[in-house]
């Protein structure tokens, strides 16, 4: 939940054609965008990764890491990356493929599916996580598997989180945008901003 603190956790991850290791532990003093999805090989879940991948280098420039997790191996993740994004695959990546075999990353942040009655069970759901470089959850959306995220939204919540925390007494509205008006946190500066809403 937001205001809590994110687990910390190290598993294999997939990147640039390779098996790495990867950890998060909020020492590096970066945002983290991390988000979890059901399946390999599946239909959302590219459309996905592909776009939070597309989108990386505009993240690094906001200082912040995008990661994905499932709980696929590390293998499926390999095997996925090395197919081709027509057939399906996700392709060559610039954000890493974390591997959750065990399931203890996606239970611990709350999206892994425990009820044996249900088609997905064991997976994770569509958990995006929002943490600030002290570990802080800031932000948690969760959907079911049929809708997918959007990038955009994610980089305007960072960029929010980021503009409010460097201007004490200040907050971002409903749909701001970076160089939109923010608001006074105080009951007589807030009506600077409603004056003109």
């Amino acid at each position: 939940m937001p205001r809590s603190k994110a687990a910390h956790f190290s598993s294999p991850a997939v990147i640039n054609d390779g098996i790495v290791p990867s950890s998060y532990d909020a020492s590096d003093g970066s945002w983290m965008v991390l988000f979890f999805y059901p399946f390999d090989f599946t239909f959302v879940c590219p459309t996905e990764i592909v776009a939070f991948s597309n989108s990386q280098a505009e993240f690094a420039k906001i200082n912040t890491k995008v990661a994905a997790v499932s709980t696929d191996s590390h293998h499926t993740h390999l095997a996925w990356s090395r197919t081709n994004r027509e057939d399906g695959g996700v392709g060559a990546l610039e954000i890493p493929l974390i591997a959750d075999v065990s399931k203890r990353i996606s239970f611990d942040y709350g999206v892994l599916i425990t009820d044996p009655a249900d088609e997905m069970f064991g997976a994770a759901l569509r958990g995006l996580f929002i943490i600030d470089p002290s570990g802080t959850i800031r932000s948690v959306t969760v959907n079911d598997d049929a809708a997918g995220r959007s990038v955009d939204e994610a980089m305007r919540i960072v960029k929010a989180f980021q503009y409010a925390d460097a201007h004490e007494g200040e907050a971002c509205p409903a749909n701001w945008k970076e160089g939109d008006k923010t608001i006074k946190t105080n009951a007589d500066g807030s009506k600077d901003f409603f004056k003109n809403w």
